[in-house]
């Protein structure tokens, strides 16, 4: 029997590592690591995703969903992919 455990959730699905200028696509969560400001935002499940825009998000806060696309103007964050 396989297990109910979805192990992407963990991370096991990789990411990459955002740095000012730097975007993702096909995110499933975004970990902020240092406080970030967030340049573009595309989610098809998140409703009202571009409010985020121009918006300092504190470190520690993680943003989960189907980002389809996501970039930084500022600050650190991981982006797990699905």
């Amino acid at each position: 029997m396989s297990s109910p455990v979805s192990y992407d959730l963990q991370g096991q699905g990789g990411g990459i590592v955002l740095v000012a200028g730097a975007g993702a696509s096909n995110v499933r969560w975004l970990q902020i690591i240092t406080d970030s400001v967030i340049s573009a935002i595309s989610s098809s499940n998140l409703e009202d995703a571009s409010d985020l825009v121009g918006v300092t998000i504190p470190a520690g806060v993680g943003i989960g969903g189907r980002i389809e696309s996501v970039s930084l103007t500022s600050g650190t964050a991981i982006a797990y992919y699905f």
